[in-house]
């Protein structure tokens, strides 16, 4: 009995120390959005972020918590920027932040496909699944770490949130692309 219950200790202590933390690095996170614009595609970013990721690949479990500035929003047209910023859609003066939390980690196998969780902006929190289109942690020489990362995307419907400027003239579908690397922390 005693045995049994050191082997189902020493166990637990190697799941435990299968999971980790990783800080989102800031320059190799970029959230970017697509929305149609009657003959063409306009893009944006956020240049602004931060978030920890809290990843174990033997348990098949993770947690998320990212935030955006919602003032950093570039698209790379100051008036158009502007426009972003304003009461007609992100609202930065009352709402400075957008955050999306996650504790769903969906696997296919040993592979991360689809992270469930939900989106936070303009005083609204709606469920979003971003499908993973890779990811892989790897170890990087050069910072001497695992780190781990991949791109996400996700299609949402901005009026979800309260944001229907333009509409229905222009469309509600917003494309959400994220590339995400995170560095594992000691």
């Amino acid at each position: 009995m005693k045995k049994n219950l050191l082997l189902i200790l020493a166990a637990s202590a190697c799941m435990a120390a299968n999971a980790a933390t990783y800080s989102l690095d800031p320059l190799h996170t970029n959230i970017t959005f697509e929305i149609d614009h009657v003959i063409s595609t306009n893009r944006g970013k956020f240049d602004k972020k931060e978030g920890v990721v809290e990843f174990d690949a033997a348990a098949r479990t993770g947690k998320v918590s990212l935030t955006v500035d919602t003032a950093s929003i570039n698209t790379g047209i100051p008036p158009f920027n502007k426009q972003l910023q304003s009461k007609d859609f992100f609202n930065v003066e009352q709402y400075p932040t957008a955050k999306f939390t996650a504790e769903s980690f969906v696997f296919n196998g040993d592979k991360v496909v689809e992270v469930n969780g939900n989106l936070t902006m303009v005083g609204k929190t709606n469920a979003v699944k971003l499908k993973a289109l890779r990811f892989n942690c790897v170890f990087n020489g050069m910072l001497k770490r695992e780190i781990c990362g991949g791109d996400f995307e996700a299609m949402i419907n901005r009026s979800a949130w309260g944001i229907e400027w333009g509409l229905p003239r222009f469309p509600d579908v917003v494309r959400l692309l994220l590339q995400v690397e995170g560095i594992k922390q000691e």
